[in-house]
């Protein structure tokens, strides 16, 4: 029996219709694994034993049932270890990664705690820039100018955000690229991405989940009409898609990296017919998945696990 505990943002504020943690745990209590639940802020390291504030956590349908707290010893009270708080990814995200490793890989974290901070996810995808649209990151004004005049309509993102958070079109020519980077470094001193626009964005942001390097399927985010942004927290659709040759040929290149870095469960972004960015810390996706083809990439997920516990 697997003792699971799951690192992630209260479980009482997440939509059990749409969560992939939540479908997660759901297939961890399918298997008979108990489940507790915590937050990344309750972490405690003294005398090289890590151990957290947790809650025993069982679904009923949509309705969660917390036990009271208690303190689990995260070397010998469970076998595995799910990361799936959500970013930003900023100074704490980072530390917990390092207090993780504490227990990792005695104790199994998915994914690896090292990889995850060493894998921004608008940062690892420049190791393919052949998959890319034209890119910068950077906090010089110069050279974002210089990108920004010699590429056209480009998007404007922070680096380390996420769910859309932050992110703005700009066309050709406009004048506001210097007071929106001013604007960015009065609250975080983290470089932008700037990224030549993909038109394709109109017709839809493809997520697509790998487990192990390997893709088991994806669902087309489609903006509200007059938006760039395609995330469905920020008021995105979610429609049925199938991966094409391109897709194919694109987790064909980055899977095996995925895998030998024991990044288990990834999402990447595909914007036409290029990749945007490689979910590495909550990707999901996976309650849509399902939904649209029956293919439960948390169960194949899980799967994957038992291997790497045997």
């Amino acid at each position: 029996m697997t003792r699971v505990a799951v690192q992630m943002d209260p479980i009482e504020g997440v939509n059990p219709r749409a969560d992939t943690s939540w479908l997660m745990i759901q297939n961890a209590q399918e298997r008979g694994f108990p489940v507790w639940t915590y937050d990344f802020r309750t972490l405690a390291l003294e005398n090289g034993r890590l151990s957290c504030r947790a809650r025993r956590t069982v679904l009923k349908g949509e309705v969660v049932e917390l036990g009271g707290f208690e303190r689990l010893d995260l070397h010998d009270d469970v076998d595995l270890i799910l990361m799936r708080q959500d970013p930003p990814f900023d100074m704490a995200y980072v530390t917990a990664t390092y207090l993780l490793e504490a227990v990792h890989p005695s104790t199994l974290v998915v994914n690896d705690p090292a990889e995850v901070r060493s894998a921004p996810e608008k940062l690892m995808v420049t190791r393919w820039p052949d998959l890319q649209p034209p890119t910068l990151i950077s906090s010089d004004i110069e050279a974002l100018e210089d990108f920004h005049a010699r590429e056209g309509d480009v998007v404007l993102k922070p680096l380390h955000g996420a769910a859309g958070s932050g992110v703005v079109k700009l066309k050709a020519g406009d004048p506001n690229l210097a007071a929106l980077v001013e604007i960015h470094a009065t609250g975080s001193r983290d470089p932008l991405v700037i990224q030549k626009f993909v038109p394709q964005v109109s017709a839809g942001d493809k997520r697509i989940l790998l487990i192990e390097g390997e893709p088991v399927g994806a669902i087309n985010r489609v903006p509200a009409k007059g938006q760039v942004r395609s995330n469905l927290r920020v008021g995105g659709t979610a429609e049925a898609v199938g991966l094409t040759a391109r897709d194919l040929e694109i987790c064909a290149r980055i899977g095996p990296e995925l895998k030998a870095r024991g990044l288990v469960f990834v999402g990447i972004d595909v914007i036409g017919d290029v990749l945007t960015e490689i979910n590495v810390t909550s990707p999901t996706g996976a309650q849509q998945l399902k939904a649209f083809t029956g293919v439960d990439a948390t169960a194949l997920m899980w799967d994957a696990i038992a291997t790497r516990l045997a």
